[in-house]
C-alpha cells in the first residue's frame, strides 16, 4: 500500500512563505506524475500544481508566479514552495501520486494565511 505523507503546513501572515513536502512510500518514485491540490472550507478541491516525471510543470492561474512545484526523486519527495501567500490560499493541501493504475492521495496538511 502506497502512503503519501505531507508536512510543512501551518499559520503564516499574508505575504509570507511556506514549503510543503510530500514523501511517497514507493519503490520507484521517478516514474510518477505528482500533483498538489487544495480544498478550502465549503469549496471543491482544486488542482494547484502538477509535475511530470520529466519535471514539466503546470500551475493554476491563481498561483502562477507565486508557487513552485519541484521534486527530488532520490528522496521520493515532491515540494510546493509557496511565496507571497494570500488569505485566499487558506486550505487543506493534498498531494497526489498518479501513474498507470496507481492513484493515491495524502492525508492533507492545513495552510492558514491570516494576520
Amino acid at each position: 500500500q502506497v502512503q503519501l505523507v505531507e508536512s510543512g503546513g501551518g499559520l503564516v501572515q499574508p505575504g509570507g512563505s511556506l514549503r510543503l513536502s510530500c514523501v511517497a512510500s514507493v519503490s520507484i518514485f521517478s516514474i510518477y506524475v505528482m500533483r498538489w491540490y487544495r480544498q478550502a472550507p465549503g469549496k471543491q478541491r482544486e488542482l494547484v500544481a502538477h509535475i511530470t516525471s520529466g519535471h514539466d510543470t503546470n500551475y493554476a492561474d491563481s498561483v502562477k508566479g507565486r508557487f513552485t512545484i519541484s521534486r527530488d526523486n532520490a528522496k521520493k519527495t515532491v515540494y510546493l514552495q509557496m511565496n507571497s501567500l494570500k488569505p485566499e490560499d487558506t486550505a487543506v493541501y493534498y498531494c497526489r501520486l498518479l501513474g498507470g493504475r496507481d492513484d493515491y492521495w495524502g492525508q492533507g496538511t492545513q495552510v492558514t494565511v491570516s494576520s
